[in-house]
Formats: structure tokens, sequence, C-alpha cells
């Protein structure tokens, strides 16, 4: 059973910086699979913010270019996603994402940038 634990949400004023964090284990998932990142805003439908593969190339929204950085460690299989400059319309949860013959999520966690 693949298990995906996210961590790293939070509240943060505008302009500020949060790192989220995913851990994804179990005897399902390889490390050659890819990871990422989706949001889904109240209201809105998921969106995709990143991808990253295993050989570490990325995918990132054109938007958020500039501000928001992914990264993984395959040693571990966790992904990051650095987000800096945060504006409030990055308010939303935040779902990690995997895929190893088939997709994986996960619980999603909150950002919310107010001030």
């Amino acid at each position: 059973q693949v298990q995906l634990v996210e961590s790293g949400g939070g509240m943060v004023q505008p302009g500020g910086s949060l790192t989220l964090s995913c851990t994804v284990s179990g005897s399902g998932f390889n490390s050659d699979g890819a990871m990422g990142w989706y949001r889904q805003a109240p209201g809105k439908e998921r969106e995709l913010v990143s991808k990253i593969t295993s050989r570490n190339t990325t995918y990132l929204q054109e938007s958020l270019k500039g501000r928001f950085t992914v990264s993984r460690n395959n040693a571990t299989n966790t992904a990051y996603l650095q987000m800096n400059a945060l504006k409030p319309e990055d308010t939303a949860v935040y779902y990690c994402w995997a895929w190893w013959l088939r997709d994986y999520w996960g619980q999603g966690t909150q950002v919310t940038v107010s001030s």
C-alpha cells in the first residue's frame, strides 16, 4: 500500500515563504516514478502546480516561475515545493501527487496567505 504524507502547510503573510514536503512510502511505488504538486482553491478546480521526474526533469506552472521551486530526494522518495513571495491567490489546499503505474494522492495540506 502506497502512502503519501505531506507537511509544511500553514498560514503566512503576503510576501512570506513556505516549504511543503511529501514523502511516499510503500512497496507499490518505485523511486523512478514521478512526483509533484496540485492545488485547489475554494470554488475552483484542482490545478497542476509542478511535477518532477526521478531524473529531476521539472515542469512548473508558467505563472509560478520565479516564485516556486520543486525538488526531490530520490533516496527518501520525498518531494519538496519551495514557495516564495506568496500571494493571497496562492491560498489553496495543496496536494502531493505521485505516479508509478497509477496515480497516488496525498491528503492535502492547507496553505493560507493572508495579512
